[in-house]
């Protein structure tokens, strides 16, 4: 009975909504796509110990997102958790002409407050493999994400072929929680939040319940829940697979035992084809490989997942490559694969490197640039509490968002100086622990020229361990780039240059920057708002990794009041 309520509600709120909205519906090219959620607590066992989890309509991973390119999307998000705020993030939508629904909690928006319903719209204005997550203090540890599959427009394919398609959402799982996570990385002592306890395919892992000290029912191994993912294939059949990961900590490797795969897409852009055995992939990124179930069709196979960039101690993530008819659930009786060496640097600098656009779709860059933004990587200590900083400035996010700050004139409610350009290039040495290990926590926002080209250097370095760098995978809203390089060392602005591929770089919206060594990327900035570019490792942006970009605020419109309600816009709502 209780159910049959719940669903007859969510039946007469979609319902209200979509009449509401009708008038968006007489657009003959474009469709548009309405989703009502009830963000909120619930208790699961993805990897068979329970957990308080964030879940969308009582589910983590939340539901998938499919719409056409052009389309109009509309999420009307309750928040129904009783003590805490929320936002989400449209991960690889450039949000043209609604920079006030990227969904950045202090950047374009206050969050939504327990209770109360934000209507997010946005139009999906480019095809490819997208995702949303959470974007407000450490929500997508708790569970709060899932993927967004935008199609091509009827008549147009992609430049590969395949009889099926596939999502796989990878995802690295903690059993503490997020508060947990969240005090001990601001306290003094540090605590760091550890490495993760399970690895998750598509929302589904396996914790080692027999070795856990827990009391009884806490975790179950038997719990259907935690079954592997599998994915059943028909011998013969090709498959286009669109991998994504929104782990908080660990860069991955993806495998599917005995099949190699081709690379063809890479964060909605086509990639020029190429095969690996064993797939690379960051938090933030996502790809699409093709697939040919070519293999002995009596067995199945093992999908497996492995930590690496860290030292692992989180077991493997698994999954089953299921041959029709085997059953599903039937595993190989092979051992699982254990992936590349864990600190095999080189092997992801080349994928890196040979991930470029496909030769049918290449978007070339322009030449030169207007500026250039050199960003040391470092960690240091404000106030004796470890922070990430990028030129030796640690973002906080201000109380009141950064685009209605700007939009409305305030100048007291952020940092109005100027963030550098630069660092010491000269002076400071990468590979060793900073002597000045202190740093300040402020929130100043680079102003860019409107429509003008920026590089991006990343510049990594030691942090304050000896002999320890750290692969980040760095994301930038409302915008995608060129990925003109990666090095080893110190960015030479002199030399280094001259060897960017500006024939067939890659457009992407995250990149990673490998231990001791540089990326260096292009945009245009052509989208009016306020955008974070920040490393997607959660606790790293947490502690303060992250920049702020503004361009063309001038151009862009009248902010809705639904996404104000906090620091000096309570008066805007409330006069």
């Amino acid at each position: 009975m209780v159910e049959t309520q719940k669903r007859r509600r969510i039946f007469i709120s979609l319902l209200a909504f979509c009449i509401f909205y009708s008038i968006n519906v007489l657009t003959v090219e474009a469709k548009t796509h309405y989703h009502v959620w009830d963000v909120k607590y619930t208790y699961k066992f993805p990897d068979c110990y329970k957990k308080l989890a964030i879940t969308i309509n009582g589910e983590s991973p939340g539901p998938t997102i499919y719409a056409q390119q052009g389309d109009t999307v509309v999420v009307r998000l309750t928040n129904t958790m009783l003590t805490e705020n929320v936002a989400v993030h449209w991960h690889g939508i450039r949000q043209y002409g609604t920079p006030w629904h990227d969904g950045t909690d202090g950047v374009t928006q206050c969050a939504i407050m327990p209770g109360e319903t934000l209507d997010y719209k946005f139009v999906v204005d480019r095809a490819g493999t997208y995702l949303y997550h959470a974007h407000y203090g450490m929500q997508i540890s708790a569970g709060l994400y899932g993927f967004i599959i935008v199609k091509l427009p009827d008549g147009v394919s992609e430049p590969f072929a395949y009889d099926h398609d596939h999502t796989i959402l990878l995802k690295d799982w903690y059993h503490g929680s997020t508060y947990e996570e969240a005090v001990g990385l601001s306290s003094i002592p540090f605590k760091w939040v550890g490495e993760p306890q399970s690895l998750l395919i598509n929302g589904r892992g396996r914790f080692n319940c027999s070795a856990a000290d827990t009391a009884s029912g806490v975790c179950n191994a038997t719990n259907s829940d935690c079954s592997p993912y599998s994915l059943t294939v028909v011998p013969g059949k090709t498959y286009r697979l669109r991998i994504a990961s929104l782990t908080s900590l660990s860069a991955l490797s993806f495998e599917i035992e005995g099949h190699n795969v081709t690379v063809v897409e890479a964060d909605g852009s086509f990639v020029e084809p190429f095969v690996t055995k064993s797939l690379y992939i960051n938090s933030g990124e996502t790809y699409s490989v093709i697939v040919k179930a070519d293999q002995d069709s009596k067995r199945n196979y093992w999908i497996t997942t492995n930590v690496v960039g860290r030292k692992p101690s989180t077991p493997t993530g698994l999954g089953i490559f299921n041959y029709y008819p085997n059953y599903h659930y039937k595993y190989p009786t092979t051992e699982p694969t254990t992936g590349p060496f864990w600190n095999d640097t080189a092997s992801k600098l080349a994928q890196s490197r040979a991930i470029k656009a496909h030769h049918d779709y290449v978007t070339a860059p322009p030449p030169t640039s207007d500026r250039v933004i050199v960003l040391l990587n470092t960690q240091n200590l404000v106030n004796d509490i470890y922070r990430w900083s990028l030129n030796n400035i640690s973002l906080s996010l201000p109380l009141t968002p950064f685009l209605v700050s700007l939009k409305h004139n305030f100048t007291d409610t952020f940092d109005q100086n100027p963030p550098p350009d630069t660092y010491d290039v000269e002076n400071y040495d990468i590979y060793s622990v900073a002597e000045n290990k202190n740093a300040t926590s402020s929130n100043p926002i680079y102003r860019i020229d409107f429509n003008t080209t920026v590089d991006i250097i990343l510049q990594n370095a030691n942090t304050m361990t000896n002999a320890t760098s750290e692969t980040h995978p760095w994301h930038l809203h409302g915008h995608d780039f060129w990925i003109l390089g990666y090095g080893d060392g110190k960015f030479n602005i002199t030399k280094d240059p001259k060897s960017y591929n500006l024939a067939n770089p890659i457009m992407r919206n995250t990149v990673p920057l490998y231990p001791y060594g540089w990326t260096a990327l292009r945009f245009r900035a052509d989208n009016p708002g306020v955008w974070l570019f920040h490393c997607h490792i959660e606790s790293h942006f947490y502690m303060g990794m992250g920049v702020v970009f503004e361009a063309g605020i001038d151009k862009v419109g009248a902010l809705p009041k639904s996404i104000m309600g906090c620091g000096k816009t309570k008066h805007m709502i409330n006069p």
